[in-house]
């Protein structure tokens, strides 16, 4: 049993314990001071993930993620910021990102996994009308040095799913492409809103669909996590959320019930904010948290607030990583945002009955 460090936090505890109710689970925490380390030296398995990384700023983030010693990392989408039909300038713009040498340093000992969002998709907000998302496709599996041969080189988007198996437990990582298939958004008329909902819309089309229901159906794991570059649950601040499209939230929320698939969890990105949003959901034994990570080396940097009915916590707008703790044992995922430093920004535990 690794030792935890100690550390002088103060704790917020939020959303107290139901009847029942493990005494750690939906405890959420926020640091006011730089934290060390304090990274769960007991977890059977650490997954770090992150989004929105400007190739040509400074990446301050990567020493503070590799000092939790991930067994995985996890692009979450905007790992460069290209916006271009030029394939020469992406590849361009990947190689600046491949060479930063915290990156580098990152790719040397640790496993990469990644989805896409618009700005590595090729056009800001883009989805399946964008006319170079296979040359675009090609540009980020050369990034990721998928081999040629590998399935993803064939077939259409960038979805993709991996196993862990330890000797204690497993967690799969089901990354979705919710670029290359989402139907047009309808703009809003309303003021300060973006987009309003389209109800006939998809998000990942038909196929991916499909071979999601399967990916969850047959799954063993102990833990699933669902990597989408959009949120998915926190729908009210009318900019890009899977809220665009209300039927296919719905329909998402369905099959996880269907599949029993245990211990779903979901990540997300996008925002240039980091946070929290849980919901319960009839017919399903635990909250559905949606863990949304960003921004590596940007954010936003005015946020004053926006409604959220199911955040828990608070709103992070600085520079944001977000890790995952797992104890098979306990059936429990430590969440946690840090930032420059490896500063603790907020922590949520689930334990799952």
């Amino acid at each position: 049993m690794k030792q935890i460090l100690r550390v002088s936090l103060l704790l917020l505890l939020l959303n107290s314990c139901g009847p029942g109710k493990n005494s750690e689970e939906n405890q959420a925490l926020k640091s006011e001071e730089t934290v060390e380390l304090n990274r769960v030296e007991s977890a059977d398995f650490t997954i770090a993930f992150g989004s929105c990384n400007k190739q040509n700023l400074p990446q301050p983030l990567w020493d503070p993620i590799i000092a939790n010693k991930p067994d995985v990392f996890i692009w979450g989408g905007d790992n460069i910021y290209a916006d271009t039909p030029n394939m020469n300038r992406m590849e361009q713009d990947y190689n600046i990102q491949k060479s930063n040498p915290g990156y580098q340093k990152l790719i040397s000992s640790t496993p990469v996994l990644a989805t896409w969002d618009d700005h590595d998709y090729g056009k800001n907000d883009a989805g399946t009308e964008w006319e170079y998302k296979e040359e675009s496709q090609q540009k980020f599996l050369d990034f990721l040095d998928v081999p040629q041969n590998d399935e993803r080189r064939q077939r259409k988007g960038v979805y993709h799913s991996k196993e862990f198996n330890l000797e204690n437990g497993s967690v799969k990582v089901i990354l979705l492409d919710t670029r290359y298939f989402r139907s047009n958004l309808i703009v809003s008329e309303e003021a300060g809103k973006r987009y309003d909902p389209n109800l006939e819309g998809t998000v990942l089309g038909e196929e991916q669909w499909k071979w999601l229901e399967r990916e969850l159906k047959n799954s063993k794991a102990d833990f699933n996590l669902i990597v989408s570059s959009i949120q998915i649950i926190s729908a009210e601040h009318g900019f890009e959320t899977w809220g665009n499209f209300p039927k296919e939230v719905e329909k998402l929320k369905a099959l996880i019930i269907a599949s029993k698939a245990e211990n779903v969890v979901l990540l997300s990105g996008d925002r240039h904010i980091s946070e929290f949003s849980k919901v319960e959901i009839t017919s399903l034994k635990y909250p559905l948290i949606d863990f949304t990570s960003s921004g590596l080396t940007h954010t936003y940097t005015s946020f004053s607030g926006e409604p959220n009915q199911y955040r828990v916590g608070e709103v992070i707008s600085d520079l944001s990583f977000g890790l995952l703790f797992f104890d098979f044992g306990k059936k429990k995922i430590t969440m946690q945002m840090r930032g420059q430093g490896n500063k603790l920004q907020q922590q949520l535990i689930q334990v799952f009955n």
